[in-house]
């Protein structure tokens, strides 16, 4: 059995079900964390001290951080264009995959995300969006040039790189901002949002975690 802990509305959680699911491994996905609770418990607490999902038990094994559970995924179940065996191949991937939690994920979630969900309705939005979507702007625009201009960053078919970059993009483009002029990287999107596992985890409604 494989247990993954975490609401469905976490993006970090979605990264880890969409990965189990492109891989063909079944798992049952509990609620935890946000209005669901139950990651203050001592019983998680003793799974995952820093009280975040995604937590995974698998293999005999408790492991969090999404990104690192993907790459555990990817390198365990992985085929050679899920999880490249050359170094050589593998890193010129996993640059990107790096990129997108240390900049893309500050400048999206922080600077555009969760200002914009965070504000009641009829509130006026914090002043600072406006130089958040703007270096939002400047980071999709990095990010455009190194998107593939067909297929994926597995080539023909999804890698390990794919989940952790791929999950946000549905965030990036249904939020209602005006965004950078980045072709590529919106014919992307579009065919991840075709691969019926990305729509069923990643493409959920985060209705329940606007500002009421």
């Amino acid at each position: 059995m494989i247990t993954l802990h975490g609401r469905a509305t976490s993006s970090n959680v979605q990264m880890v079900a969409w990965t189990l699911t492109e891989l063909g491994l079944s798992f049952e996905r509990l609620d935890v964390g946000g209005a669901f609770g139950g990651n203050d418990t001592p019983e998680f607490l003793a799974m995952n001290p820093n009280g975040y999902v995604p937590v995974l038990e698998i293999d005999g094994l408790i492991l969090w951080e999404s990104a690192a559970i993907v790459r555990y995924l990817a390198a365990k179940y992985g085929d050679e264009t899920f999880w490249p065996s050359d170094p050589a191949k593998r890193a010129p991937v996993d640059k990107w995959a790096e990129w997108i939690k240390t900049t893309f994920v500050s400048a999206l979630l922080t600077g555009v995300f969760w200002p914009i969900i965070s504000t009641k309705p009829g509130e006026p939005l914090p002043a600072s969006l406006d130089d958040g979507i703007v270096k939002l702007k400047d980071v999709a625009a990095i990010l455009e040039t190194g998107v593939p201009a067909e297929g994926y960053f597995g080539g023909a078919d999804v890698c390990f790189a794919d989940m952790v970059i791929g999950t946000y993009l549905f965030r990036y483009f249904d939020l209602p901002i005006e965004r950078a002029e980045a072709p590529k990287l919106r014919a992307y999107y579009e065919r991840l949002t075709k691969r019926p596992a990305y729509a069923e985890h990643v493409m959920v409604s985060y209705d329940t975690l606007r500002a009421k």
